[in-house]
């Protein structure tokens, strides 16, 4: 009888925690970026944070639009990304 009221407690806890998951997008003015590989390297280096589902590099406005997971990971935690690769970037507002 305990294990079943733990696995429907454990059920419960899973698909609620699920529910409040959501796609969130963002756009980040990226700085430093001055040459062809920049945007390569910002790219890659969103895509390697947790939780990152999609990135697309504007070089032409210096910016990263980033779609992930917000119960996996922040805009801050994208930005700090960004900053320890050399490319301080800011959410754009």
């Amino acid at each position: 009888m305990a294990t079943r009221s733990l696995m429907s407690i454990l059920t419960f806890a899973v698909t609620f925690g699920s529910a409040l998951a959501a796609s969130r997008e963002v756009t980040l003015n990226v700085q430093n970026m001055t040459c062809a590989v920049c945007p390569i390297t910002v790219k890659k280096v969103l895509e390697h944070v947790s939780g990152v589902q999609q990135v697309s590099i504007d070089y032409a406005s210096k910016s990263a639009t980033v779609q992930f997971d917000d119960a996996l990971t922040t805009a801050d935690k994208l930005t700090e990304a960004t900053k320890a690769a050399g490319y301080p970037s800011s959410i754009k507002k």
